[in-house]
């Protein structure tokens, strides 16, 4: 009887604890940004193959069709998209349910997300391609069947303008690259990507000489034939596209024309429009010719029914400019009047750097409607600009500003510090009330300073991708919830967006192998990133320059490179070649390890060569540092491989 007793107090006590551990409540999911309010339920709920997307109002259809293709991406499962009204009940079923909610007081990127039967997502149509990224990131996984923790997510941004301002002018940054970044700025709830569409190296890398000093103007242009980069450039109808398909996406694309300074590449087209007295990479504003030109420019994208700038806003420029002679000053503030104003006519809103303060004067400069980029105090003393009435976007230089291996700003931007004390309320040393209503937003910034220093887009993304969930997280929830550390551990696991991978970031271990490398042959893994390990058998021939083992769309890798015939890379332009050549007739094993700061290359399991980065010397001792990374691809083989390569290892390291 006591065993029985004992027994039966046992099958209890299990009943009990199975009970309580159903009970238990599910904690707030890991998401970047956070989401602002999470109401835990208990237990899961999955959702599979059966499962559909209903839509109850046609203005969500944009997002319920990106949900669809980005869970198939996700999970190899395409969900049936359907309008509720006419999808029939089905006994048992999980679908996802897409309602039109306006969410007044939190304004239109608000959204609900309610996980219990099913998955009912209410927002405004901006809204819900937030509450898609939301459920995407909950659901980080390539099972087939996803489950969610059920629970309540009421969430909205602290800040409507969440972005960055890429430098396309120094660097030439391909489309195909942007479009990458705008999905994963999506994904991230990031709304805003300024593109900065012109501009200048330094004139002491290229002998002192304005003539010789690079300068790019990447739109096409047929208005000013000559003007368009020949290194790389947009045409007006992809760039247009560009446009409207970020839009979709809820990212607004901000283009930057920036005049009257950072302006080399109009006065290299024409040599009238440059000032003697102060660069010219500054347009001589005393000369009638320099606004009639500007004028023209910005309207070739702005005028017509289906403009280039196809967004709400564009952005004129003004950064920087010299402030010696106060004449030149007011002549600047009237070109900045202007500029805005003429934007205005074509019924834009424009967008400026802030440099009203370096520029004191009388004349006037256009407020109302007016964003200000406050980048430097110095430049635009934050308390004067918003007591004059402008509306700000926080990007303070000191702690938001990238340039790649320049030596001054940052080359990665302090995450720590940006996820523990910034939020978008510090502009530069002054810190102003939260969700001050003229602070706008937060942007961060990648400057291409350095024309030449081998920096590639690869190294340029693995600069931004910490420092764009950094960002995002702090302009749309600037409370903290988590332990920096843990922060950044959680960060890692989230990667880009669905089907995206530019990091080329894998599981450690062996990522490829493949017996045989034979020509013409493809792989389906395109690159992998830093830091990995790639190795091969080769049994030499004698190859054509050029030959290369492996290309990707932006890489090459070389049994014999171009130039010297030897081992050897390619990107963005760049060539670096090993001091090591295959021999005919001999075999050995090579392999290739590569990171963030320097590559390698072994052969029969010894160092050879080191590519650090290395530091290239210009006269009166100005100094530029060499990048010679690889992102090293793998995705096809040339035709033309004549040795016979074996046993390629892929490792991630």
């Amino acid at each position: 009887m006591q065993h029985l007793r004992f027994s039966l107090a046992f099958f209890i006590l299990l009943i009990t604890l199975n009970v309580s551990a159903q009970q238990v409540v599910n904690p707030r999911p890991f998401t970047i940004p956070a989401v602002h309010e999470w109401k835990g339920g208990t237990g899961h709920l999955d959702i599979n193959a059966q499962s559909r997307i209903l839509v109850a109002d046609a203005r969500l259809q944009r997002a319920a069709d990106l949900l669809a293709d980005d869970w198939q991406t996700l999970t190899g499962q395409r969900l049936t998209v359907a309008p509720l009204s006419k999808a029939p009940k089905a006994k048992g079923q999980t679908d996802i349910v897409f309602a039109y909610k306006s969410f007044k007081k939190q304004g239109d990127e608000a959204y609900a997300i309610d996980i219990n039967k099913n998955v009912r997502i209410e927002a405004t149509d901006r809204g819900a391609l937030h509450a898609v990224q939301t459920l995407l990131q909950m659901a980080n996984d390539k099972s087939s069947v996803i489950s969610l923790p059920k629970g309540r997510i009421t969430d909205r941004p602290d800040y409507p303008l969440r972005g960055f301002m890429i430098d396309c002018g120094r660097k030439y940054i391909p489309l195909a690259y942007l479009r990458h970044l705008v999905r994963t700025m999506a994904y991230y709830k990031m709304n805003t990507l300024n593109v900065h569409l012109n501009d200048n190296g330094m004139r002491q890398f290229f002998h002192d000489n304005w003539d010789d000093t690079y300068a790019a103007f990447r739109l096409e242009s047929e208005r000013f034939p000559g003007l368009t980069a020949e290194d790389g450039h947009y045409s007006k109808a992809e760039f247009r596209q560009f446009i409207l398909d970020a839009a979709a996406l809820g990212v607004e694309i901000i283009p930057e024309i920036d005049v009257p300074a950072h302006s080399l590449c109009f006065s290299h087209y024409r040599p009238s429009l440059g000032s003697e007295e102060f660069g010219m990479d500054h347009l001589e504003l005393t000369n009638p010719e320099v606004i009639p030109f500007v004028d023209s420019l910005f309207a070739e994208y702005l005028e017509g029914p289906e403009p280039v700038f196809a967004g709400p806003r564009v952005h004129v420029g003004t950064d920087e400019y010299s402030n010696k002679r106060q004449d030149i000053t007011e002549h600047f503030r009237a070109l900045a009047d202007h500029l805005i104003r003429h934007v205005e006519s074509f019924g834009k809103k424009a967008a400026f750097w802030g440099s009203l303060t370096h520029s004191r004067g009388t004349t006037p400069v256009k407020v109302d409607n007016v964003l200000m980029y406050a980048w430097y105090n110095g430049y635009a003393e934050p308390d004067s600009m918003m007591r004059l009435g402008y509306d700000l976007v926080s990007i303070p230089d000191r702690y938001l500003y990238i340039v790649p291996q320049a030596g001054y700003y940052y080359d990665y931007l302090n995450i720590p510090y940006i996820y523990k004390e910034w939020t978008p309320a510090q502009i530069g040393q002054k810190r102003f009330e939260e969700f001050h209503p003229q602070i706008k937003g937060g942007m961060f910034a990648v400057w291409n300073d350095h024309v030449g220093n081998g920096i590639s887009v690869a190294d340029i993304h693995h600069r931004v991708m910490p420092a764009l969930q950094a960002m995002a997280e702090k302009t749309w929830c600037v409370d903290t919830l988590r332990s920096c550390d843990e922060w950044l551990r959680l960060a890692a696991g989230l990667g880009e967006a669905p089907g995206i991978n530019d990091l080329g970031r894998y599981p450690k271990g062996v990522v490829l192998q493949q017996d045989v490398v034979a020509p013409s042959s493809t792989r389906p893994v395109p690159h992998i990133g830093w830091p990995y390990r790639v190795s091969f058998d080769v049994e030499a021939q004698a190859e054509e320059r050029g030959t290369a083992l492996f290309r990707s769309d932006d890489a090459e890798f070389y049994l014999a490179d171009p130039v010297t015939g030897r081992l050897g890379y390619i990107r963005d332009g760049y060539l670096f070649s090993f001091r090591h050549a295959l021999r005919p007739g001999t075999q050995e094993h090579i392999a290739i390890e590569g990171d963030s700061r320097e590559t390698r290359l072994y052969v029969n399991g010894r160092l050879v060569e080191r590519m650090p980065i290395d530091e290239l010397t210009f006269p009166k001792d100005k100094k530029m540092k060499l990048v010679r990374t690889l992102r090293f691809p793998l995705q096809r083989t040339d035709t033309i491989l004549r040795s016979r390569v074996t046993n390629l290892k892929v490792e991630s390291l």
